[in-house]
């Protein structure tokens, strides 16, 4: 360990208070522009959110105003924030400067960061005005030291005081609101799936039991896993329908050993399910090249040896897919894109190509750079991937795009500013002086 003189150390501890100050300073100047753009870009207009063309957009609680839904898109771009992330961004600003008075004026004092009064707006906005004053007047002078599960305590006491209609709504919702996702699309490395959900309370409670008591049989039935690795075993038990083999506990076979076997349970039914996955593997993998050890099931990294176990297994049915070329130019006369072409996009893209933005390229419009309308073709080198909120933005908000290669390409704002957008993100390109 090097040593150092108090006076040294006394400088470094100056200089982060100084940096955090400063970054405070950052923060509020930022925050402060925002409101100002958005005052600037407030309007009235309430057109139904289906209209084309550019409409006022409501980001905070009641009281708070509407701003234009393209200026906030624009706002986002010069923020380096997605979209979606912009406007809960300004949301919040808004949120806290119209609706949390208290609040605000302890983040314009540098006495509460912006991170905390932020996530208290996000659980405020659904609160009617009287609710959100409510709340401010509780937790204003404790904020920052106020923990989220008694900021969300007097949120849901507001609910009920001040909107208990709405109280009773979001109660039903929550009913309608249980699931059980299983996040097949976000496959590990090593071929394993997170699983999340919300349950009712006493589904919880019986799946938690039966899962402890399959777990508890595969210890009693010899397995040496640790508790987490069985209970996962154990939801797969239940998936398929199975249980151990019924044995007494005291009661070992002729080895000294309890029965490992596992049989379908007589009280569920036998379904056989189909699920498809897109694996993504060199030739060489599949041969035996010992070099060749990463595959993909659709974009995640998969090892090649958990793909063979996976083809080994039985009732498995591969079928071959040529490998699409994305260097080929592929071009109609019509103004529909085909699916070819649509595919080689997602493929080359995987997101709209709006700056910063992080939307599936699946779930996208297909777009010409230049309209058809003004002589664009339908065809590799004019197409593009955007989500349908930038796709109305660059037909009605006057912003441009041009494509510098295949899967680059720089965007121009209203106001002049400039985005080189590519695979490996979004990065602003200072405009040159004249």
């Amino acid at each position: 360990m090097t040593s150092t003189g108090p006076d040294q150390s006394r400088q470094l501890l100056d200089g982060v208070r100084a940096h955090t100050q400063a970054a405070i300073d950052v923060e509020l100047g930022r925050l402060h522009l925002t409101l100002d753009w958005c005052q600037i870009h407030e309007t009235h207009d309430e057109a139904d959110a289906a209209v084309f063309a550019d409409h006022g957009i409501p980001l905070a609680g009641p009281g708070a105003p509407m701003v234009s839904e393209f200026a906030v898109m624009e706002l986002g771009a010069a923020l380096g924030m997605s979209t979606d992330s912009a406007k809960r961004y300004v949301g919040a600003a808004l949120e806290i400067k119209y609706r949390l008075p208290r609040i605000w004026a302890r983040v314009e004092a540098g006495e509460l960061g912006f991170w905390k009064a932020r996530w208290i707006a996000e659980h405020t906005m659904c609160l009617p005005a009287a609710g959100a004053a409510f709340v401010d007047q509780q937790v204003a002078y404790c904020a920052h030291k106020v923990s989220y599960a008694e900021v969300e305590r007097q949120i849901a006491t507001a609910m009920a005081r001040f909107d208990p209609e709405q109280a009773e709504k979001l109660r039903r919702q929550a009913a309608d609101a249980r699931k059980l996702d299983i996040h097949t699309d976000h496959m590990s490395l090593e071929g394993t799936i997170d699983v999340s959900g919300t349950l009712d309370a006493q589904d919880a409670l019986d799946l938690d039991t039966a899962i402890n008591r399959l777990a508890a049989h595969r210890k009693a039935a010899g397995s040496t896993e640790s508790l987490d690795v069985r209970r996962a075993q154990a939801a797969g038990d239940l998936a398929r329908g199975q249980d151990t083999l019924p044995f007494d506990q005291d009661t070992q076979d002729s080895e000294g050993g309890f029965e490992t076997g596992l049989r379908p349970s007589s009280t569920t039914e036998s379904i056989k399910i189909t699920r498809v996955i897109d694996l993504h593997v060199h030739q060489a993998g599949v041969f035996g090249d010992p070099n060749a050890t990463v595959g993909r099931a659709g974009r995640k990294p998969v090892l090649v040896e958990t793909i063979r176990e996976w083809c080994g297994a039985p009732d498995t049915v591969i079928n071959l897919k040529p490998v699409r070329d994305l260097a080929e130019h592929l071009h109609v006369a019509g103004y529909e894109h085909p699916a070819r072409l649509v595919e080689q996009d997602d493929l080359i893209d995987h997101h709209c190509v709006f700056p910063w933005c992080t939307r599936a390229a699946e779930r996208c419009d297909h777009d010409h750079v230049t309209p058809y309308d003004k002589g664009g073709p339908t065809c590799s080198c004019n197409s593009a991937p955007l989500c349908r909120g930038h796709h109305r933005l660059k037909t009605h908000g006057r912003w441009t795009y041009d494509v510098l290669d295949r899967g680059t390409y720089v965007w121009h704002s209203p106001h002049g500013h400039i985005y080189r957008r590519d695979h490996t993100g979004t990065e602003p390109v200072l405009r040159q002086r004249p």
